[in-house]
């Protein structure tokens, strides 16, 4: 009889059976032994490749990780290559103490380290215009912002992105950031290549001619001079980390930061001067513009986030009942105000509103202004200086009135559309003659441009080349009116060389530093 392991007696020879005592597992075969060990040795297999896998392809791109240049080079949207900044700059580090940097009279001591690879996660922004671009920290990914590609969050690399890096700065500032964006859109709105060589050559004279204390003060108002040509470097997405222009970038902040924090976040070269409001207004809107980009980079400067807010809130603080803004900001029922005078405020506030503090009372503030202004507009189309009536025999200040509205998202207004035809009917630009109102086409390039359409479209063949016609050879413009006095509302103005230079940059910068709101243009072209 054929003996089987399965069965549960043994027979013995005498013929009797007893039970068989079963074998004794030990704690290996419990575990399931061999197939154990197979399965582990696959799994540590497949983890051997992932992780070469993994250093050769990932930490491979890391190293091909780059910073956009923050003056505009870099990547677009379609994808172009993004040149490689040689300087990372990162962290603006006080070398001496903060208080003692800002003493009245002592230079402002900064340094730059150059912080290597690691740039570090953004912070975050709330409610700003414009939406987030994506992002994450360093290693591969695929751009959502100006590009795809390898590279820092969500595209800063070979591919041409600029990802994370401007991802939460408002997308109407944001797109001047990518040269190759900001290229095409020159194009695509009717500018040539003739516009981007004039404003970087406007910038270098800017740079050229900074006083040594950080501000332009060779033809007086050092503080609105200053704040105008921080605009037009901000127009540019010139920074404290740009390659060519940010050391001016930086001292011209310094210096609005130093005077603010000498009076209490009051910013003006002479608080005796009644029209220190303009200083006031024009230095806060670029110090709100430098906040936001200095924030969202990572560029540490002292005190500029105490003074931004002190300004702002003083801007908010003493508005006129009317709704408006007054000279040596007085309160009193017979002060002057007037829309000149306001939009600068309503400008600064906006800038004021991108930055991540949070200023008590804007938005009831904001929207008295846009009635007082609203209140200036004839019904010819065109708005008043201080009422509805002209101080010429045009209103020049109508790009004030449209743009204060399209800045608070009320382009769609009817106040907004009577003020573009009343433009197009009846603006004029001749640089080398009586028509050369900078001021006044300063408001009514910006205002154009964000309705779009035909509207834009005939502003800009009137405006652009007489712009261009006025610069001189080392990149400044010269005094326009051809011997004539100017049709403006300040027509003096003009001989500051600093004044007349910052607003035709800044009317150049019109064709990327802010995006086409196109309010119902192109649904309109009966014009």
């Amino acid at each position: 009889m054929e003996n089987h392991d399965s069965d549960e007696n043994a027979i013995h020879e005498d013929g009797h059976s007893s039970p068989i005592k079963p074998k004794k597992q030990t704690w290996w075969m419990k575990l399931g032994g061999g197939s154990l060990l197979i399965a582990a040795l696959i799994h540590a297999v497949l983890f051997i490749a992932g992780g070469l896998w993994v250093y050769q392809v990932i930490y491979e791109a890391e190293k091909k990780v780059d910073f956009m240049p923050a003056g505009g080079g870099g990547g677009g949207e379609r994808g172009a290559q993004t040149k490689v900044q040689q300087k990372k700059r990162q962290q603006i580090t006080p070398s001496t103490n903060v208080k003692r940097v800002f003493a009245e009279g002592a230079t402002s001591s900064y340094s730059i380290p150059d912080p290597g690879d690691s740039f570090g996660e953004m912070s975050a922004l709330s409610s700003l215009g414009g939406g987030s671009m994506g992002g994450g920290g360093l290693g591969a990914g695929v751009g959502q912002g100006f590009g795809k590609g390898d590279g820092l969050g969500s595209g800063i690399g070979k591919g041409g992105g600029a990802g994370k890096l401007f991802g939460l700065i408002p997308e109407t500032m944001r797109k001047r950031c990518s040269k190759d964006d900001r290229l095409q859109r020159l194009k695509e709105n009717g500018g040539t290549p003739a516009c981007e060589e004039a404003v970087l050559k406007g910038l270098r004279w800017l740079k050229a001619n900074q006083s040594a204390d950080g501000s332009w003060a060779s033809d007086g108002y050092p503080v609105a001079m200053t704040g105008l040509a921080l605009l037009a470097y901000f127009g540019h997405c010139e920074t404290p980390a740009s390659d060519e222009f940010g050391d001016s970038c930086l001292k011209g902040i310094v210096y609005l930061v130093n005077r603010g924090m000498k009076n209490n976040g009051m910013l003006a070269s002479n608080l005796a001067d009644a029209h220190w409001c303009y200083e006031h207004s024009i230095a806060t809107y670029a110090l709100g513009e430098a906040l936001t980009f200095c924030k969202e980079m990572k560029l540490v400067v002292p005190n500029l986030s105490e003074v931004t807010q002190k300004a702002g809130q003083f801007i908010i603080d003493n508005q006129h009942k009317n709704g408006g803004w007054a000279y040596a900001y007085s309160t009193a029922d017979n002060a002057h105000t007037d829309t000149s005078i306001t939009g600068w405020h309503v400008q600064a506030l906006k800038a004021c509103s991108h930055t991540p503090i949070q200023f008590k009372g804007m938005q009831p503030t904001v929207n008295k202004a846009l009635e007082f202004i609203n209140n200036c507009q004839d019904e010819s189309g065109g708005f008043g200086y201080a009422s509805k009536a002209s101080h010429t025999d045009y209103h020049t200040l109508t790009g004030v009135g449209m743009l204060a509205n399209q800045m608070w998202g009320k382009g769609n207004r009817s106040e907004v559309r009577k003020g573009a035809d009343y433009i197009l009917k009846n603006s004029k630009f001749t640089y080398d003659d009586k028509y050369a109102d900078l001021y006044g086409h300063y408001y009514e390039s910006q205002a154009m441009m964000q309705l779009g359409g035909e509207y834009w479209e005939k502003y800009n063949l009137m405006f652009r080349d007489q712009v261009l016609k006025g610069q001189d050879t080392d990149g400044s413009w010269r005094v326009p009116g051809g011997g004539k006095e100017i049709r403006a509302v300040a027509p003096a103005f003009v001989q500051n060389k600093t004044y007349r230079t910052t607003l035709c940059i800044l009317m150049l910068e019109v064709y990327y530093r802010f995006l086409s709101t196109d309010s119902g243009g192109r649904r309109h072209s009966g014009i």
